[in-house]
């Protein structure tokens, strides 16, 4: 049951970079407080939180900014920015390529992810993808939530978390990212053909 766990979880490698990205699809305030202290600890000079758009493309929906604005506030993080995304589905790629085109127009070399610890796993198999060799850096922070890989089993939540995690790692692994891959490599060949 641990190594079902652990298979979620990202190897924590945080390191000095351009941009802390909180993954605030599913809002949690322990996300903001663990990028305050990287913030303090001097790992990154700005943070980036992705919020829901309205239904008007492009504009941020006020209720997805206000709760990011509370808990950036109450967590002290000073240096945050929103970058507003569709939800599309897949939600994760399509944030992600979202998040791509923010960070390049940054001229953001590195980030760090703040992501929950059991999804961490995907988030980096999809930053990576989608940001590719030339794209930024991909460091990943796993934030425990309420369960760590030796005590999951205990809480009903917590197995409902690690089943659904489990699944949809998988499907990003063998179906979203590989798909992907193929429909970038079919785009670079006809531009070049």
């Amino acid at each position: 049951m641990r190594s079902i766990a652990r298979s979620l979880v990202c190897v924590p490698n945080v390191a000095a970079s351009d941009v802390l990205l909180v993954e605030n699809f599913d809002p949690r305030y322990v996300l903001f407080e663990r990028a305050a202290e990287l913030e303090r600890a001097g790992v990154a000079p700005r943070t980036v939180v992705p919020v829901q758009s309205s239904r008007e493309p492009g504009i941020a929906n006020r209720i997805s900014t206000g709760i990011a604005e509370v808990m950036a506030r109450e967590a002290r993080l000073t240096t945050w920015e929103p970058v507003v995304i569709g939800e599309i589905e897949p939600i994760s790629l399509n944030a992600a390529l979202q998040i791509r085109d923010h960070l390049r127009r940054q001229n953001a070399r590195s980030l760090v992810v703040v992501t929950s610890a059991f999804r961490s796993r995907r988030s980096e198999l999809v930053y990576r993808a989608v940001l590719g060799d030339r794209g930024p850096t991909v460091h990943c922070d796993p934030v425990f939530i309420t369960a760590t890989p030796e005590d999951w089993t205990r809480q009903w939540h917590d197995i409902q978390e690690v089943t659904e995690e489990f699944l949809k790692l998988q499907y990003y692994r063998f179906y979203v990212i590989p798909f992907f891959l193929r429909t970038k490599v079919t785009e670079h060949e006809q531009q070049h053909s």
